[in-house]
């Protein structure tokens, strides 16, 4: 930024601000009044503004409500910080005045400032006023939260694309696992088999599922409430300017967008926000479990589960040589704690708005903006960094299974509940197989048919236990 100043006035009074800065007074104002976290604006509130800017100039060109000349160069400058150039330009910290209108300002000023270089004029001139010509038929009250929406849609199909990428990721290890059989584990204790194959398709579907939750909380988004202005009578506003707009974002942006059918409540109600939120936090909890459980079957690994191995992307211990930690289902679970973070504070925000306005829009803004970046980067990390390259110890997996008594479940129709668990606990006791110790009783004729005055055989505890790949297809044995 330039060692020069220049003095701006706004409505309070003289404003001294960098001599090259395309903002003007009331963003230099917004810069000394907040100077809390040293964030700033997301790209994609940027963006949606800028956008919001355009389609407000060629729609006021066309109903002769602005000139040609300052339409063209509004357009024109706002679409260089669509393709962003200005980003440096956009200083307001997220936790600002209520509502946003420091980041409606800081638009207009940028737009007015360099609109007016395009026509000729010098910084602070303001051929074209922020306020009477940017922001025509505009408030902060509408423009914001038409921008929030905007400004998700814009990363959507990137996430959705990320996402779509683990779960394609998931599902073709649930392929390579499919014949590889292992201790189920309920309450992280044996349970009766399964495929390591089937764990890994049921993580693909969980993902899958949450895809397509944020799909439909996103339709939501696409209903725009521009055209409200302050509180959503329109005022200031042509009577053709709401249908107008809504088209014209639609061509600019290429998204599917709707007109509101109530103004007022597109402007007063976060809740398609906080909904989209939601879906979000959903897929949190899911990725989350998920990451748990990479870390929890890769542990060890001497002393651990083993059953998978996680690419070893860096060393894991400044002290311990060899040390090699499940670093990236770490990430995963830090970025989705995060995620969750962020979820809740758009939450407490949505229900804090009052009567015809939330004012809690910027911090709503910032943390939707965060929480879409933080799960397309994580995601795609997880995904190539460590989904991709899991390999299975199937030697490891099936020796866990050899030891599991819980198998002894799939003699219940042959002897009974009953029974099984009394063989299950000299399993234990001896420290022998079930198969071992059922074979043994069977040999000496102590086992008896639960449903039959017979004697249970050995050729039958063989075919109940001897392939217990069957166990994980389902049915009854015996």
């Amino acid at each position: 930024m330039s060692e020069t100043t220049r003095v701006e006035m706004d409505s309070m009074g003289e404003v001294r601000l960098p001599g090259d800065a395309l903002y003007g007074a009331q963003t230099q104002r917004a810069i000394e009044n907040f100077p809390i976290s040293g964030l700033r604006p997301w790209r994609a509130f940027i963006w949606s503004m800028a956008m919001i800017k355009r389609a407000a100039a060629e729609v006021h060109r066309e109903l002769a409500l602005i000139d040609e000349a300052r339409a063209e160069a509004i357009a024109t400058a706002s679409q260089e910080i669509i393709d962003g150039k200005w980003n440096d330009q956009f200083v307001v910290d997220p936790f600002q005045a209520g509502a946003g209108t420091s980041h409606n300002m800081n638009t207009n000023e940028v737009i007015a400032n360099r609109a007016t270089q395009i026509m000729g004029g010098e910084l602070g001139e303001y051929r074209v006023h922020p306020n009477d010509h940017v922001n025509l038929a505009q408030s902060t009250n509408d423009t914001i939260p038409t921008a929030i929406r905007l400004g998700c849609l814009w990363r959507l199909e990137e996430l959705i694309g990320v996402v779509e990428g683990l779960t394609q990721a998931l599902g073709d290890k649930a392929l390579e696992f499919n014949d590889i059989v292992k201790s189920g584990r309920t309450h992280l204790q044996d349970a009766v088999p399964i495929r390591l194959g089937q764990e890994f398709g049921a993580y693909s579907r969980a993902v899958e599922r949450d895809t397509d939750r944020i799909q439909r909380a996103a339709e939501g988004l696409r209903r725009l409430g521009i055209g409200g202005t302050a509180t959503g009578t329109g005022l200031n506003a042509h009577p053709e300017y709401h249908s107008r707009m809504v088209g014209r974002l639609e061509e600019l942006t290429g998204f599917r967008l709707f007109e509101s059918d109530d103004l007022f409540e597109s402007m007063q109600s976060m809740a398609d926000m906080a909904d989209f939120s939601a879906a979000l936090r959903t897929l949190a909890i899911t990725l989350t479990r998920i990451a748990n459980d990479f870390r929890l079957l890769s542990s060890g690994p001497a002393s651990g589960l083993d059953e998978i191995r996680l690419p070893a992307v860096q060393p894991g211990s400044s002290i311990m040589p060899g040390k090699v930690n499940p670093v990236v289902a770490e990430m995963l679970n830090m970025a989705m704690f995060h995620v969750m973070g962020c979820d809740t504070t758009v939450a407490l925000a949505s229900q804090a708005g009052q009567l015809e306005l939330n004012v809690m829009m910027p911090v709503i803004a910032h943390n939707l903006f965060e929480m879409m970046q933080v799960v397309i980067g994580s995601v795609r990390v997880f995904t190539e960094s460590c989904v991709q390259g899991v390999r299975a110890n199937q030697i490891k997996a099936e020796s866990w299974l050899m030891k599991n008594v819980i198998v002894v479940t799939a003699l219940n129709p042959l002897i009974g509940y009953a029974a099984g668990a009394i063989l299950a606990k000299e399993a234990v006791e001896q420290d022998e197989s079930i198969r071992q110790v059922a074979i043994r009783k069977a040999a000496a004729g102590e086992l008896h048919h639960a449903n039959q005055d017979r004697k249970v055989t050995q050729e039958e505890v063989e075919s109940a236990l001897s392939d217990l790949r069957r166990l994980t297809d389902g049915g009854i044995f015996g």
